[in-house]
């Protein structure tokens, strides 16, 4: 009988290939959960209604959350990290520096996990943790917009994106940009997302030049 030699398959290719299992498997948890709250509270949903819908076992569902409430965090923080990137990925050819429409519009109509948050008292959470992703990805924007600049000086400049580009100020950005959602939502939506979006925008590039202002007036 001849030797057979057994191929080794490369670690990167098991890593990448457990990776996309992992997540297969958490995108249909948080799918089925989502599934559930169209239907009714989060309260009256079970990690038993979860696995079934999601054709998942128990044991696989345990292996990754601690409860119904850890997935659906867990799910909001993988929809907050993709949100807040959007523009970066696309390399969007605007002046936008968060996806406010897109954003907004998402979550206007997400009713019934907005009010599941309330209820478990996780609401605060959801604002505390987008404050954190769209900081980051603010500051990941500004520092894409400055090298635009760099190699389209002709365009047409709003304020210093290479001074926006620092932590401190992309996190005042992402607190206004939140403080926007929050009064957004408790008015009954008064504008549409694309008016918001407009809004906000010229609220933050004013802001970004006052400060370039006050920069060039503490160089003399």
């Amino acid at each position: 009988m001849p030797n057979v030699r057994k191929v080794e398959r490369p670690a990167k290719s098991v890593k990448r290939r457990v990776d996309r299992r992992v997540g297969r498997t958490r995108a249909r948890l948080g799918q089925a959960l989502r599934k559930l709250m169209e239907q009714r509270p989060l309260e009256k949903i079970s990690v038993q209604d979860v696995v079934e819908l999601a054709g998942i076992s128990r044991s696989a569902f345990y292996a990754h959350y601690d409860d119904k409430v850890d997935l659906l965090l867990s799910d909001m923080d993988e929809f907050l990290e993709r949100m807040a990137m959007l523009l970066v990925v696309r390399n969007e050819q605007s002046n936008r520096i968060a996806p406010v429409h897109e954003f907004f519009a998402h979550v206007g109509e997400a009713e019934e996990i907005r009010g599941a948050l309330a209820r478990s008292e996780r609401l605060q959470d959801f604002f505390d943790l987008a404050v954190e992703h769209f900081a980051r990805g603010i500051e990941l924007r500004l520092r894409q917009l400055a090298e635009r600049e760099k190699t389209q000086p002709q365009r047409p400049r709003d304020g210093s994106t290479a001074l926006a580009s620092s932590d401190l100020i992309a996190h005042a950005l992402a607190g206004a940009f939140i403080g926007f959602l929050n009064s957004w939502l408790r008015n009954g939506r008064p504008l549409s997302a694309k008016a918001v979006d407009t809004l906000f925008h010229r609220f933050a590039w004013a802001g970004i030049t006052s400060a370039q202002a006050t920069k060039e007036l503490h160089t003399f």
